[in-house]
């Protein structure tokens, strides 16, 4: 019987012709002496606890949960060694950087065709799988970095790292157990993995959607989104506002994401129409793309006096520049947004890109810690009414405390290191092998908002 053809039947012999050639290219003799996987013992007799925290570098946020959670196990477990490595970096080095800057590329040239994929390999689909295989090629370099550090337990803040880990245990190849920590407020399959054996998610709506999609209960722990100790420490508003050179009478506006070039530039021409704003100042944050820095500088030239504007490249104070502000504009990001709850600074989040960015910025506005924004126009009513409105600004961040991820890294470490205890971590991998069965009834987006919109009312 003739059907129409699916994007899936002709992206299928492409994909494995990739795969084979892929491992071909990389497959690496076998090292002597090469544990076998039931003579593997990662949990040894000694109390030695080992940490493998594998993260990936497709936007700042994986690396940071990563680093929040070596900061949580350096503070309160002092004899566990936590090792960070880009996934992506070690299995794939010379792809890495082509993959990288493609992505890149992509979500700012195409945004509206990166939304497509991602709505459509939302749910567990023959796509989906297709792009989850080609996520666990050159296994060879993770088991040797397995034997290398030999970890107790491996925690992925990356969906690739995870889907890597999750093939290695379906295999048989490695026992060591796994956690997936998901870096946004959504649900997506890329997340989802029959071998993982906890996930730890941002919030009480997010776990009800994992386990919607089939995933046991008692795999998935809603500990708040892991952040930095800094992120939540109190300080004096106009103190760090004189110690970073700012006025600490001006309301103060701090532009984030200005990495692809555009939330800085947009927020640019708003000061250079002289948009009616009362005045304030604005610090715009460029990250590491440093031409961007330098074009916004030199129209800083052509800038009147009306508001004062610092521009700056990356800076690792951002915890400051966050305490110092009266709101933060910026892409909605889910470590970014997390940074900001725990700070509970007022946000105006401006176009976020279809996908996760969309899903981030849904829930946050209906929490009611977040303002949205999708044109320079609403972007500068939104900023009128939040810096001439006392009462809105108290009621942003109100919201934001209320949902602020209260020692989100170190729930996340204590759900972490309980798989290595064995009276108190979950039933063995066989049966998360059950949760692939129903994957296919992943809960819609649309039932999250309302989650989150039930949460906000509550």
């Amino acid at each position: 019987m003739w059907r129409r053809k699916s994007f899936a039947d002709y992206f299928s012999p492409l994909s494995r012709m990739y795969i084979v050639a892929s491992r071909s290219w990389s497959r690496e003799t076998p090292r002597a002496g090469r544990p076998q996987p039931e003579e593997e013992a990662y949990v040894h007799a000694s109390s030695q606890q080992r940490i493998l925290v594998l993260t990936g570098t497709l936007g700042e946020g994986h690396n940071q949960a990563a680093r929040a959670i070596a900061e949580a196990a350096a503070g309160a477990a002092p004899n566990a060694e936590t090792t960070i490595v880009d996934y992506m970096k070690w299995t794939h080095p010379k792809l890495h950087s082509v993959g990288r800057f493609c992505y890149m590329q992509g979500i700012k040239g195409l945004p509206s065709v990166y939304g497509v994929l991602y709505r459509a390999t939302r749910e567990e689909n023959r796509l989906s799988t297709l792009f989850k295989q080609l996520r666990t090629f050159r296994t060879e370099r993770m088991l040797q970095l397995l034997e290398e550090l030999r970890p107790t337990v491996v925690v992925c803040t990356f969906p690739a790292a995870a889907a890597a880990m999750s093939h290695l245990r379906l295999q048989r190849l490695t026992r060591v157990p796994t956690v997936t920590v998901l870096t946004d407020y959504a649900r997506h399959s890329y997340w989802i993995h029959p071998g993982t054996d906890r996930y730890i998610v941002g919030a009480e709506p997010i776990r009800q959607a994992l386990i919607a999609s089939g995933v046991s209960p008692s795999r998935v722990v809603a500990t708040g989104i892991p952040v930095r100790r800094q992120f939540g420490q109190r300080h004096d508003r106009a103190e760090l506002r004189r110690k970073h050179g700012l006025d600490p009478q001006l309301p103060t506006i701090l532009v984030m994401g200005g990495g692809d070039g555009l939330i800085g530039r947009s927020v640019m021409r708003l000061v250079e129409e002289q948009d009616g704003l009362p005045r304030a100042q604005f610090v715009i944050v460029c990250g590491r793309n440093e031409r961007l820095r330098r074009q916004l500088q030199e129209r800083l030239r052509s800038v009147g006096d009306a508001h004062r504007i610092v521009v700056t490249g990356y800076v690792p104070h951002v915890h400051e520049l966050m305490a110092a502000a009266d709101v933060m504009v910026t892409k909605p990001g889910g470590l970014t947004v997390s940074e900001a709850l725990a700070q509970e600074l007022p946000m105006i989040l401006f176009k976020p890109i279809p996908g996760q960015e969309q899903e981030n910025s849904a829930y946050l506005a209906g929490l009611g810690a977040a303002l949205e924004a999708s044109s320079r126009g609403e972007l500068m009513d939104q900023l009128r009414a939040v810096l001439e409105h006392a009462a809105l600004r108290d009621r942003l961040r109100r919201n934001a405390s209320r949902h602020k991820p209260v020692a989100g890294a170190s729930r996340a470490l204590q759900a972490i290191l309980e798989l290595q205890d064995p009276r108190r971590a979950p039933a063995d991998v066989a049966a998360s092998a059950l949760d692939a069965a129903v994957v296919a009834a992943v809960a819609g987006g649309a039932a999250l908002q309302a989650s989150a919109s039930a949460v906000a009312q509550a």
